[in-house]
């Protein structure tokens, strides 16, 4: 073979992987997308330096995407490119990761140049990185020259979502799921990651009410939907038409941001305005985010365990109890650290939650908790064990070393 045409599909074959200053990307007078339903996406996302065209001029945007040049796409997305043609992490990428992966990109990462690999497999650096960031598991992968199927897609949105925002209330996400006729023919697990792109408004399914399990993913799909992941504002506004509504709610998430939480009965969903109830009576020493109302000793605590959490410090200290919900399992729960004057600082609120979920025998219940909490304090040891109250079972975990109790209220199984 002639070295002129063996350079040629070397400059082929790296295409997507070659720095283009992006002022030339914009020029490129891409032949084939003119008119093309993702043209605007494909050209904001080519001059951010996100993909490349190829050399004949043409971008080939309905081409399958393999799913090594998929994830150098994503790690692409939280960048920034400068006029010198160099890259960075974007400003808001960073803070929006957990205290963990932080100091990975700091320590592991301090020298990373978002280039592709000169020798050895082009797309390891990239690979790397997003699996050290764990927005994939790079073992689950046998060949990363495969094509990108729509499952394949969604299971790496949700583990990119899960680092850099929130997961959707899963009762949610799945339920507005099984509408979709095809999604049976997804695994389980599949069928998790499919509901949460779905909810997060970042894919969609197709006019004949299928989903597309198995399908393959164009280089344009895979830029607009990498677009809708990392623009928030560009993501599909997600509508709720079931019979079901009423117990939904969209709660306050850590960041300012909205989940909604599909509650499994009214009881439940009337507990949340329960827990906004025994909050205000803790004045400004308390937060209620998704669905676990947080109570801080004083204003001091608060403000250190809100700085902690926002920072890369691992974060220890915790809020001294907190009310909760977990409408996934059904289940209540109050979690409370004993130190000095933990339980009358939140005395009134633990027997406002426990008033409305005990009703006439909530006394038996404080009763019980506070016999359990005193021996807690005292150091003696107390073994862990389920009580019986009314309707409910109350299991109860201790910690001693912090003197941390957790109950956890579930509806019992003979009710």
């Amino acid at each position: 073979m002639r070295r002129g045409t063996i350079f040629g599909i070397i400059i082929a074959l790296m295409c997507i992987a070659s720095p283009i200053h992006a002022q030339e990307r914009q020029a490129l007078p891409f032949n084939d997308i003119k008119g093309h339903w993702a043209e605007k996406t494909i050209t904001e996302m080519v001059a951010k330096g996100i993909l490349d065209g190829y050399p004949n001029g043409s971008f080939q945007p309905d081409q399958p995407v393999t799913v090594d040049q998929f994830i150098k796409m994503l790690v692409l997305s939280y960048t920034e490119m400068h006029q010198n043609g160099e890259r960075s992490w974007n400003a808001a990428f960073p803070p929006s990761l957990s205290a963990e992966n932080q100091a990975i990109l700091k320590q592991d990462y301090r020298y990373f140049d978002f280039k592709p690999a000169t020798v050895g497999y082009w797309a390891k650096p990239f690979i790397d990185v997003a699996s050290d960031l764990h927005f994939l598991n790079k073992s689950g992968y046998s060949d990363f020259q495969s094509d990108m199927t729509r499952e394949n897609v969604a299971e790496i949105l949700y583990y990119t979502l899960q680092e850099t925002e929130f997961l959707e209330d899963s009762q949610y996400s799945q339920q507005l799921a099984q509408s979709y006729g095809d999604l049976i023919s997804a695994s389980e697990r599949e069928q998790k990651f499919i509901a949460e792109a779905l909810a997060k408004g970042i894919m969609q399914g197709y006019p004949n009410g299928y989903f597309g399990v198995g399908d393959k993913v164009t280089r344009a799909q895979s830029l607009v939907l990498l677009n809708r992941l990392t623009e928030k504002t560009k993501r599909i506004p997600v509508e709720v038409s079931d019979a079901d509504s009423s117990l939904l709610l969209a709660v306050p998430t850590i960041g300012g941001g909205k989940k909604t939480v599909a509650f499994p009965d009214q009881k439940m969903r009337d507990a949340y305005e329960i827990l906004q109830q025994a909050g205000q009576l803790r004045g400004t020493n308390q937060d209620l985010l998704d669905t676990t109302l947080r109570l801080f000793r004083d204003q001091k605590e608060k403000d250190t365990v809100l700085a902690l959490s926002s920072s890369s410090v691992i974060q220890k200290q915790q809020a001294e109890a907190a009310l909760w919900l977990d409408p996934q399992y059904n289940t209540y729960g109050i979690t409370i650290q004993l130190r000095d004057g933990t339980r009358a600082r939140n005395q009134e609120a633990i027997e406002t939650f426990s008033n409305y979920l005990f009703g006439y025998q909530a006394a038996t219940f404080v009763k019980w908790f506070t016999e359990v909490c005193k021996h807690v304090e005292a150091g003696t040891i107390v073994s862990s064990k389920q009580v019986a109250i009314g309707d409910y079972a109350v299991d109860i975990l201790i910690d001693p070393d912090t003197k941390t109790v957790v109950f956890s209220i579930a509806k019992s199984k003979n009710s």
